[in-house]
């Protein structure tokens, strides 16, 4: 579906492995499957534009949004970010700050309308192979996600963009996993897509 059509919904999703599907094919990527079930119920959303790379950090996500060029007001912005931040032992009063000004960034990429933002929770990534083999105490991951996860619920809630919460469904199903044992195979990230999937058609309905 062309972007250049004036008629089309533009999709802009900003993350890290998570949005760019680490290990899975691009049509598997959790994005492109709820671009796709939304123009399956007839909503004429282009293929989303991701800005999204494995490793990074809220602060590394804002340097690469500093130099790319933005085309807004996108119709839709998704956001997920914070698990690097977790992963390399940030404290949770600097993700606030930096998942704030993140989020700003995000409502202001939407025409400054924060019910065109979705933001998503961050995964346990302490429930897969990986982590167990890496040594790390696996609970105390989970609990520092669940600290990250509800300041991202707080300040989404706070500043009017929606929140949908996918780490219930990571939790419930540690077996759907890409082939590195760390990241979601693209049959989690069609979970996450349909848990997406009636906020973003609210967003995108007029």
């Amino acid at each position: 579906m062309p972007e250049a059509d004036a008629d089309v919904l533009r999709y802009l999703a900003l993350g890290d492995s998570y949005s760019i599907g680490e290990g899975v094919p691009e049509p598997g990527r959790w994005p492109v499957q709820l671009a796709a079930r939304l123009r399956d119920e007839g909503i004429a959303l282009a293929d989303p534009t991701i800005i999204a790379t494995t490793g990074w950090t809220t602060d590394e996500l804002a340097a690469a949004m500093d130099s790319t060029t933005f085309a807004p007001p996108y119709e839709l912005v998704s956001l997920l970010i914070g698990v690097n931040n977790q992963y390399r032992g940030r404290s949770a009063d600097d993700y606030r700050n930096e998942f704030q000004r993140m989020l700003e960034r995000a409502i202001a990429l939407a025409g400054d309308r924060a019910r065109h933002v979705l933001v998503l929770s961050i995964p346990d990534w302490g429930v897969t192979p990986f982590a167990r083999q890496s040594g790390r105490n696996v609970m105390r991951i989970g609990d520092e996600l669940d600290v990250y996860n509800a300041i991202a619920r707080d300040e989404a809630q706070r500043r009017g963009a929606y929140w949908v919460d996918i780490t219930d469904i990571s939790r419930r199903h540690p077996d759907l996993l890409a082939d590195d044992g760390l990241h979601p195979s693209a049959a989690q990230y069609t979970l996450w897509a349909q848990t997406a999937l009636p906020v973003s058609r609210y967003i995108l309905t007029p």
